[in-house]
């Protein structure tokens, strides 16, 4: 029997405030421990400091060019990928239009892909043709794109290429002939204010209309633009939102029933399992970001995340999982609504693939010496990781992917008291542990496992349209669901 664990709980999290412009000059990466900071200083942002720190990427290089292991096979993926080429040619655009008619949101997407990707190759050999490649993708499009439009997959178009086109840009990040602060205006006008919005208005929907992975991506955009420009207020509102939002993709919200054993349902496993595999690599992208710049998100709510996305990895491995039957409200106020009960989980999409499991195995197990058995295993199973096209180019560009070259690393037990190299949270951020009191409520247990009568059919706002790089592919369309983890603290930290 499952309980339902939506009450506000107290905050594990304590963040370790840093200089952090010492650590960024000396490079030390996530292996640095500083003195805190006084509670009245606002704590400098660690750059680069997104998915990856120098830290990381030193590490990267170093075992690239020793021919090591994992990371050897992760560097032949990136290299062997079309878009990781330095002869990669940008094709910008003034206005990028997804679920529309004129659907051209694949343009953006693997212009993107090709930015990081050629970044992050520059970052692991030192070769300038690929920085050069990634600088002109980045200026020729912050020199154009005006304009995000479309149906309302027009907020997935900002949410998930915004914080993806952020994290290339974060590489980038003073590299000659990169126009940085333009590229901040693009940001700051044209992906911010459209996830922003999304998270505080829901397009005009209910709050729980929209499913988790539409908030996820979301607020992945608000956290990488607050990064990006420095703006703490951004990376509040991203963290904020995550803790106690009013929307699906608020953690309590998108996991609100944990099962004995510590596995958490997720809302979206009754749906389909490519859109519960969005939610686990999304969930991924916004803690890893977070804890670069010393916020807890991976353990926040006794490693709520982690519950998760232990639960998506054993169903997608084909155990079974409990289930607690819930109610989804969907429609619009003044136009239509409508309810709809999930009773099981879904088959749809079973045993899918995406490269979003490194991330979490390797700060789960290799920081935080914790038990994450389905994820090691999903882990091992999709090693080593590619991206850019290399699941298809619908979901497969979804996530930046090339996990196993970015986020493998040795076993170095991390305290959860002491997230990252340098803190970034102020006390906006870290104030809002306990809750929200308007936040929506979280879905309903339908204890006789019924269907709840249907409001009038309208258009379900949830749904995405039938363009943009799905269509175009056609491939399955974006949205989230869930994961779920057992947690259970290895017994001797040394071991593997």
């Amino acid at each position: 029997m499952s309980q339902d664990d939506s009450q506000p709980m107290m905050s594990r999290r304590s963040v370790l405030r840093i200089t952090g412009a010492a650590t960024v000059a000396a490079g030390l990466g996530t292996a640095a421990v500083a003195a805190a900071s006084p509670a009245t200083a606002a704590p400098a942002f660690a750059h680069p400091g997104m998915l990856h720190t120098q830290a990381d990427f030193d590490r990267m290089a170093a075992k690239a060019k020793a021919d090591t292991g994992l990371w050897k096979q992760g560097y032949a993926k990136l290299a062997a990928n079309p878009r990781s080429s330095s002869t990669w040619k940008p094709n910008p655009l003034a206005t990028v239009i997804r679920g529309a008619d004129g659907d051209n949101v694949a343009t953006l997407a693997f212009d993107i892909h090709a930015a990081y990707q050629n970044a992050l190759r520059w970052k692991v050999t030192g070769d300038t043709a690929h920085a050069d490649t990634a600088r002109d993708i980045l200026n020729t499009w912050s020199a154009k794109l005006t304009t995000l439009d479309g149906s309302a997959d027009r907020f997935i178009a900002a949410g998930i290429h915004g914080y993806q086109f952020a994290n290339a840009a974060e590489i980038m990040r003073g590299y000659d002939g990169f126009d940085l602060a333009r590229f901040k205006k693009m940001m700051l006008a044209v992906f911010y204010p459209m996830s922003s919005s999304f998270l505080a208005k829901h397009n005009g929907a209910y709050d729980s209309n929209y499913w988790s992975s539409w908030d996820l991506l979301s607020a992945a955009c608000v956290l990488s633009v607050g990064i990006l420009c420095d703006d703490r207020a951004k990376v509040d509102e991203a963290v904020t939102y995550f803790k106690s939002g009013k929307g699906m993709g608020s953690i309590k919200n998108a996991i609100p029933f944990i099962h004995p054993g510590g596995l958490g349902q997720m809302v979206e496993v009754g749906r389909d399992q490519g859109h519960a595999l969005l939610s686990v690599g999304l969930l991924g992208t916004i803690c890893e970001m977070a804890w670069n710049q010393g916020i807890d998100l991976y353990g926040y709510d006794d490693n709520r995340v982690l519950k998760g996305v232990e639960y998506a990895a054993k169903w997608n491995l084909g155990h079974d999982v409990p289930f607690t039957s819930w109610t989804w409200h969907k429609g619009a106020p003044g136009s239509w609504e409508g309810w709809q009960t999930f009773t099981e989980a879904s088959e749809s999409g079973r045993g899918g693939v995406r490269p979003i499991w490194e991330s979490l195995y390797n700060h789960y197990v290799n920081r935080r010496g914790l038990d994450a058995p389905y994820v090691s295993e999903m882990a091992a199973k999709v090693r080593p990781e590619g991206g850019g096209g290399d699941y298809g180019t619908g979901g497969g560009l979804d996530h930046l992917g090339f996990g196993t070259l970015a986020f493998t690393r040795p076993r170095v037990i991390v305290s959860a008291t002491t997230p990252a190299p340098s803190a970034s949270t102020s006390v906006t951020a870290s104030s809002s542990d306990t809750g929200d009191a308007t936040a929506t409520a979280p879905p309903t247990a339908d204890a006789s496992g019924g269907a709840q009568p249907q409001g009038s059919r309208g258009e379900d706002l949830a749904a995405t349209g039938t363009g943009g790089i799905a269509a175009a592919a056609a491939t399955g369309v974006l949205a989230i669901a869930g994961g779920f983890i057992a947690l259970r603290r290895r017994g001797a930290r040394g071991s593997s």
